[in-house]
């Protein structure tokens, strides 16, 4: 059975698109009947804690098991495949294929974002030399390229018209990527794409995608983009593949379209959201969740022993008040959840048996998976823990109420999922806030994902912090307002030992070291 006759999709919505992927037609969108759980994790340390390949294994699991089961995923950037982390497609016996075309180009979507955007991008400078009403001081409206090149980040532009400073981001931190994600069809991806703002007129107010004439030709761009990617698991079930923003300097986590179809098509929905809970699970449930008219049945947090190792300064017991820290963070929004062990070959008896007591004094259940090594298999035990977790979704909670005050949303935020003190604007944030409050819109905090403060250097559970918020960003497309904490970048560079330097292509024409 191919992945589309077990999804019982009609092939005339199935579009072939290269060897093991295609593109679904919305059409395939069908009212909600599954049940949504998201994988999580603790704050990750080094190359993450594994969460995609667990969200995989899971499907998987659940599918052995005889549910209707579909791990619904972002897109890996290129940025860190040629960078440090490498590849997101999961990892030893427990990935979606064709894994190669999926980190690399799969069917052109993150492409299609760094068009759409860069053409908004030319006709804004197109405007300026033209001397269209448009002051070149307000100008906010970055480019893209889907790779980290830390000499991108503050460049100057325009050497033989009007010449400014600008800057680049990676792609997956592209308004047009979260305007993608957050879209519910084409006539919404339309109208927020025109909403999207680049600057200001010389009487202040604001200058838009569709004042520029943009919006439609991006829309354009962005049309086979939108339809969600169908790949399949290892064990040759379904997968959905669709967007790829950060979950640090953006939403996240996969399309609102991919994740309603997959809704509509299976019984449970596996997904995942970037980082830990503090980031990307609170930015699913504030942002992506009210957007979709969903809500989660039940959240698995994937830890490992290296990693509370990590947190704990070498000692496990204290890495584990990590744990405490973010099952409470999940619980605050009322949903149920399990701790997977994300099991290492060299992992101790004693530390998985000291770990599965520590969640049980939370009255939380610790399943260890070593589904990288065996697959399926090593989830079939976490599947049937799930299963029986994830009931009908709870009424949804958020954090802060869409009237509050930017200040008193960050707070709420950086309180309830953070563990700080508070937070500190900084006066050009002060200044940002004031203009933005009164819009009612979602926050998301761009910081560091290495800590749960806005310090990469700080590991664990601290106490006694503060966010810093230097710069406030207004996402009126996507729909929410970007508070830039710390010293964040929204165009990350590559490392000493760049990962590029190890991919080629074999005699054979096959690409290597992905």
């Amino acid at each position: 059975m191919t992945p589309a006759e077990a999804l019982g999709l009609d092939p005339s919505l199935v579009h072939a698109w290269g060897p093991g992927r295609a593109k679904i037609a919305l059409e395939a969108v069908r009212p909600p009947k599954g049940r949504l759980v998201l994988v999580s994790a603790i704050t990750p340390v080094g190359g993450g804690e594994g969460k995609t390949t667990m969200t995989i294994a899971l499907a998987m699991g659940l599918c052995r098991i005889g549910r209707n089961a579909l791990p619904v995923l972002r897109q890996p950037s290129l940025g860190p495949i040629f960078g440090k982390k490498g590849g997101g497609t999961g990892g030893g016996r427990s990935t979606v294929e064709p894994s190669t075309a999926i980190n690399l180009h799969l069917t052109g979507d993150i492409h299609a974002v760094s068009a759409a955007h860069g053409l908004l991008s030319a006709m804004v400078d197109n405007a300026l030399h033209w001397r269209e009403d448009l002051d070149p001081r307000s100008i906010s409206w970055p480019r893209v390229v889907d790779m980290n090149d830390r000499a991108l980040r503050h460049v100057v532009i325009g050497l033989e018209s009007a010449v400014r400073e600008s800057r680049f981001d990676i792609t997956a931190a592209s308004e047009v990527m979260a305007v993608l994600c957050l879209a519910r069809d084409p006539a919404d991806l339309h109208a927020r794409l025109g909403c999207l703002r680049v600057g200001r007129r010389r009487d202040g107010t604001p200058v838009t995608a569709a004042d520029l004439g943009a919006d439609g030709a991006m829309a354009a761009l962005l049309n086979e983009a939108l339809m969600p990617n169908l790949v399949q698991t290892c064990e040759g079930g379904p997968a959905l593949i669709h967007g790829g923003p950060f979950a640090n300097i953006a939403q996240g986590c996969n399309s609102v379209i991919a994740t309603r179809m997959g809704l509509g098509l299976a019984d449970i929905v596996v997904t995942e959201a970037g980082f830990g809970f503090d980031l990307g699970g609170e930015k699913f449930l504030d942002i992506k969740c009210p957007v979709a008219a969903v809500w989660l049945s039940a959240v698995v947090l994937v830890v490992s022993v290296p990693s509370l190792r990590k947190h704990g300064g070498g000692d496990l017991v204290a890495g584990l008040l990590q744990i405490d820290h973010h099952v409470g963070a999940v619980r605050r929004y009322g949903l149920p959840v399990v701790v997977c062990i994300n099991r290492f070959p060299a992992d101790a008896d004693d530390d998985l048996v000291a770990l599965a007591r520590h969640a049980a004094t939370l009255g939380v259940e610790a399943i260890p998976c070593d589904a990288y090594a065996t697959g399926g298999v090593g989830a079939e035990a976490l599947a049937r823990v799930v299963d029986t977790l994830a009931g009908p979704p709870p009424p949804p909670w958020h954090p802060y109420e869409p009237s509050a005050s930017i200040a008193e949303k960050l707070h709420a935020v950086a309180t309830t999922l953070y563990g700080a003190d508070g937070v500190d604007l900084l006066p050009a944030a002060q200044k940002q806030a004031a203009e933005l409050d009164g819009l009612n819109l979602p926050i998301c905090v761009a910081k560091t994902p290495s800590s749960l403060t806005d310090d990469p250097k700080r590991p664990g559970v601290p106490t006694g912090f503060r966010i810093t918020v230097r710069e406030l960003r207004l996402m009126a497309g996507a729909g929410f307002v970007v508070a830039v904490a710390g010293d964040v970048e929204t165009m990350p560079g590559l490392p000493r030992e760049p990962a590029a330097r190890h991919i080629a292509v074999d005699a054979e024409g096959r690409v290597r070291g992905v």
